[in-house]
């Protein structure tokens, strides 16, 4: 039997310890946490506690965990956006292969210095794009391959964000800020347009798109709007962004309707209790007003896009839905292929044959993303190990769905502007 695998993880957040450092409790034969480095001493004092890292093997900075050489095979990257190729450069230079958390970079620049990096030294660098892993996304892969609709003519995508996910993490959370973080079309639509590209088969020739910050902006509020929720707002019992009801309340989100995990985590920054929420609400970014927030992302964008084999596409990206959830529709010229990542639900329609319904679910789907957490965790463990050649989002995969983000954003901001993409 082989050991496991040693991992270090830089960034011991929602991401690095709830999404993937989580995947060596359940395949302790697969992955053993030996290191880790994050700013704040809570998230420490969990990497010791219930992760049992050693406690000098705990680093308060990226920087000192650099500093103390190579500690595992395998570096997960999941700070802020901006940190991820600067670390990853290093941790290269160290022989570490990489899992690295979307995106990549905002920067093109720096995603090409990793990518040839990469290739320079001969490691693996993993993107986080974890819905290719997913039973979902992985299942109309494997239709369109087979031929089931024919030839792929059109694909019709929307993410339907989720009114409070937006409120929780791009008006008051890490991610408001395009300076400080990465635009919307990539921060949180990477991932599609990194499907998009895989079903399309193809790379994206052309595209444009429009969009905007509509909704959480401060003319937007309504009369008697507090700057933060818990300080006498007069418009608290009707308004749906309420800090106190979708972290405590919500019957999604709501600590008290039994979500003890993600989003209540993050204000606590590890293991939540009801106190600790009311004071992340009363002084913290959380507890602020929707429509008082620094936050300048946009709240819904559309993206028109042609790929080199005239495959057609639509993505939109909108925060105003009830569900957080991801829908799909591709159109072929012997059938179509409708999908709700949500429910995991398929409906195939070949012409002129009886509809069939297929269901995605299965284990693999417990983990976060529809499975592609796990999903991934395993596949890079197999490319580590020795077990598999190539994995599904290696830095050399990922580029394209950086680009295509990027060249949106560029033309959102041109008024819409055709760009024409250069995949050299």
């Amino acid at each position: 039997m082989k050991k496991p695998m040693t991992f270090a993880v830089c960034g011991f957040g929602n991401r690095g310890m709830e999404a993937y450092s989580a995947y060596a409790k359940n395949c302790p034969e697969q992955m053993q946490l030996v290191a880790v480095a994050d700013l704040l001493p809570e998230r420490r004092k969990a990497a010791v506690e219930t992760f049992g890292v050693a406690p000098e093997r705990v680093f308060d900075s990226a920087e000192k965990l650099f500093q103390a050489g190579k500690l595992a095979d395998v570096l997960i990257i999941a700070t802020q956006d901006r940190d991820h190729v600067p670390q990853a450069l290093k941790a290269l230079d160290l022989g570490y292969d990489l899992i690295l958390e979307k995106p990549i970079s905002p920067d093109w620049e720096e995603c090409i210095a990793l990518r040839d990096k990469a290739v320079e030294t001969g490691r693996n660098v993993v993107v986080c794009h974890v819905l290719r892993y997913t039973p979902f996304y992985s299942t109309l892969k494997q239709m369109l391959s087979k031929g089931a609709i024919g030839t792929l003519r059109t694909i019709d995508a929307v993410e339907h964000v989720a009114y409070w996910h937006q409120a929780h993490s791009f008006v008051r959370g890490n991610w408001r800020s395009s300076e400080e973080t990465s635009p919307m079309i990539l921060a949180k639509s990477c991932h599609d347009m990194d499907i998009l590209r895989w079903l399309a088969d193809a790379p994206c020739h052309a595209l444009s798109s429009f969009g905007h910050l509509s909704e959480f902006k401060a003319e937007r509020a309504p009369e008697g709007a507090a700057l933060r929720c818990l300080d006498g707002c007069k418009v608290k019992d009707t308004c749906p962004y309420d800090a106190e009801h979708i972290y405590l309340d919500h019957e999604t989100t709501g600590y008290r309707s039994g979500a003890h995990g993600w989003p209540a985590t993050v204000l606590c920054n590890g293991t939540a209790t009801e106190e600790k929420i009311y004071q992340a609400l009363k002084t913290g970014p959380y507890g602020r007003c929707v429509y008082h927030c620094d936050n300048d992302v946009v709240d819904h964008q559309v993206v028109a896009m042609e790929f080199e084999n005239g495959v057609t596409a639509t993505f939109t990206m909108t925060a105003f839905t009830r569900e957080n959830r991801r829908t799909i529709r591709l159109m072929g010229t012997l059938g179509e292929i409708e999908g709700d990542m949500l429910s995991h639900q398929i409906v195939y329609r070949p012409f002129g044959k009886p509809v069939e319904h297929i269901d995605c679910n299965n284990a693999k789907a417990t983990s976060g993303h529809g499975g592609g957490d796990g999903g991934l965790m395993q596949a890079a463990f197999a490319l580590f190990s020795g077990e598999t050649g190539e994995a599904l989002t290696d830095i050399r995969a990922s580029v394209d769905s950086h680009l295509m983000a990027l060249a949106a954003e560029e033309s959102r901001t041109h008024g819409g502007k055709t760009m024409v993409l250069n995949q050299d």
